[in-house]
């Protein structure tokens, strides 16, 4: 069965960026279906709509583009789920960049400093008295917020909750270089090396709260890196993901998923523009 589900073949020139990212058909269950997406000269193009997320179809529909077509793709932005990363490889081949999303990235990182955060706040409150506690309230969004974006009153909640606990203010910190890393203008060998950099901070700041990330960075780096070339990130496929969500959500749940290649090719597509084979 084929899954290509855009307008007629010959009427695509490029592809320039492939999108890889699933949905979930149902909320709470991993009942998860792939959308293969493209992105041209700002535009959005769904190119098929999978019915899981193994390796083995998703190499089934990336074989099933024309070599022609195949040929115009420069990169394939997608999270750091390896069933995708190994089917893109084995598909496209090595001349195609890979690209983790700097976005997933830097959800894996935040994410180990908000671990130590809950962890830190947790301790803090059977160790203080209830009234210097009370001015750590509002940790948890002023904590999350990029230095630039705080007001006087984040700051100080920051500045008492850092006094109490050092380390949480070693992973802010760590955090935001991370950060500041991916807003560099460099080229992926600079940034490689102030990932490395970064690395060698964590391993002398004694945490273990970014233990997992780093894992996940020595694994993937030069997926991770590739952004720096083009700054090629998954913007897109979220807000295709986005319309997707809002389209079940007018249709009251769609779980059979031909009739969910119907609705998308027709709400981002139009009628005239509808293949199924």
């Amino acid at each position: 069965m084929s899954f290509f589900v855009e307008e007629p073949v010959n009427h695509i020139t490029y592809i320039w960026t492939l999108g890889l990212d699933e949905i979930a058909l149902k909320k709470g269950h991993k009942d998860f279906v792939v959308i293969v997406s493209s992105h041209t000269e700002g535009q959005t193009r769904v190119l098929g709509v999978l019915p899981d997320r193994k390796k083995e179809t998703v190499v089934q529909f990336l074989n099933q583009i024309p070599d022609k077509l195949k040929a115009t793709i420069e990169s394939v932005a997608t999270d750091m789920y390896e069933g995708y990363l190994n089917a893109a490889k084995e598909s496209l081949g090595e001349e195609v960049a890979i690209v983790i999303d700097r976005f997933h990235v830097a959800q894996t990182y935040r994410k180990g400093a908000d671990i130590l955060r809950k962890q830190e706040q947790k301790r803090l409150k059977q160790e203080l008295n209830e009234e210097d506690y009370k001015r750590l309230k509002g940790l948890l969004w002023a904590f999350r917020k990029n230095p630039e974006d705080l007001e006087e009153n984040g700051k100080k909640i920051l500045e008492i909750t850092f006094n109490h606990s050092p380390d949480l203010k070693k992973a802010y910190e760590l955090r935001n270089i991370m950060t500041d890393n991916f807003n560099k203008d460099c080229s992926k060998k600079e940034a490689i090396v102030n990932f490395k950099e970064w690395e060698q901070k964590v391993r002398e700041s004694g945490l273990k709260c970014f233990d997992s990330f780093v894992k996940t960075l020595d694994n993937f780096k030069s997926e991770i890196a590739n952004y720096f070339n083009k700054r090629c990130n998954s913007g897109f496929v979220e807000g295709l993901n986005n319309k997707i969500k809002v389209i079940k959500r007018r249709c009251y749940g769609i779980f059979n998923i031909k009739h969910l290649r119907h609705r998308i090719v027709l709400d981002t597509l139009g009628a005239e523009l509808l293949i199924i084979r």
